[in-house]
């Protein structure tokens, strides 16, 4: 058997990169059989499979998995995981400076979803270049603040590209984030040959449409694996209960378990070392809004 990598999944079809080929595979009956509650074959896996006298392919092993970014289906479809990408080693998460303007709990969404799956994030404010002052020029300074890394750039004006591919090399990075933020402008700006379909930002929604519908691994040069997704509009996590929550928000983590109250959901009890850090400043009241958010009304 060959071992590639699947580089795109659609329609029962999984094009895997073996070296210089792409191959359009299909699935070994005795696999599918093993379905269970995730998706069984996603962008990123490593496979190993056998080729068909016809050119095509069958895959015939899925190997273990070393990371997984995943989000829950909608309500209306089977509740089994939906796995984004497979074997990620760091997520860019991107949303605009302007036009749409971010949305803090969604990025907050985000955010959850990776160190819930145990993934460093870079967290990107494209459009740079619309910054009409000091303050949007520094937007996402609370999430540097917090510990995460964040990069400016601007597809436009290039500004920042060029740093932003060397946190790219000999990763596999998962692209993602809202529609309309410019993820494939961006891709267009690092590398030119992609052509890339760039959608328009509604007016009247202020917000994207869709131009990329389904994942994608692209290889745009030698030690650069990036999976570009679909703009997600909604991130529902995936096995995440309310009580894990906390431990999702990094800035909580020197106050946890100082509480008077174990366990403490920090919503309403008296004493609590969240509400209280809150209250001195330490902690930002807009991600403690974000918090309650996501562990009242679900995810």
């Amino acid at each position: 058997m060959s071992e590639g990598i699947v580089i795109r999944a659609h329609g029962g079809h999984y094009y895997v990169q073996d070296g210089e080929c792409l191959i359009d595979c299909g699935i070994r009956g005795r696999l599918k059989r093993r379905w269970g509650q995730s998706d069984l074959i996603a962008v990123g896996d490593r496979v190993r499979w056998l080729g068909n006298e016809d050119g095509t392919g069958i895959i015939e092993e899925v190997l273990p998995r070393t990371s997984v970014l995943s989000r829950s289906p909608p309500p209306t479809r089977a509740q089994i995981e939906q796995v984004i990408v497979a074997n990620p080693d760091q997520v860019l998460v991107v949303f605009a400076i302007r036009n749409p303007v971010p949305n803090p709990l969604m990025l907050d969404r985000y955010l959850v979803a990776c160190e819930s799956a145990d993934l460093p994030v870079i967290v990107v404010g494209n459009k740079i270049d619309l910054a009409r002052d000091e303050t949007e020029q520094d937007i996402l300074r609370l999430y540097r603040e917090i510990g995460y890394q964040v990069a400016y750039v601007s597809a436009q004006t290039g500004q920042g590209v060029e740093d932003l591919r060397g946190m790219l090399r000999h990763k596999l990075t998962v692209l993602t984030g809202p529609s309309g933020v410019g993820k494939s402008s961006l891709l267009n700006a690092l590398w030119p040959d992609l052509d890339l379909q760039v959608g328009e930002v509604s007016e009247y929604h202020d917000r994207g449409k869709h131009t990329t519908v389904v994942a994608h691994l692209l290889t745009p040069e030698p030690h650069i694996w990036v999976a570009d997704t679909p703009g997600l509009r909604q991130f529902r996590f995936w096995d995440i209960d309310p009580e894990q929550l906390e431990a999702f928000f990094p800035e909580f983590e020197s106050y946890l378990n100082t509480c008077r109250f174990a366990p403490c959901t920090h919503m309403h009890e008296p004493e609590c070392a969240i509400q209280d850090a809150v209250a001195r400043g330490e902690i930002d009241e807009q991600r403690y809004q974000s918090y309650r958010k996501m562990f009242e009304y679900g995810f």
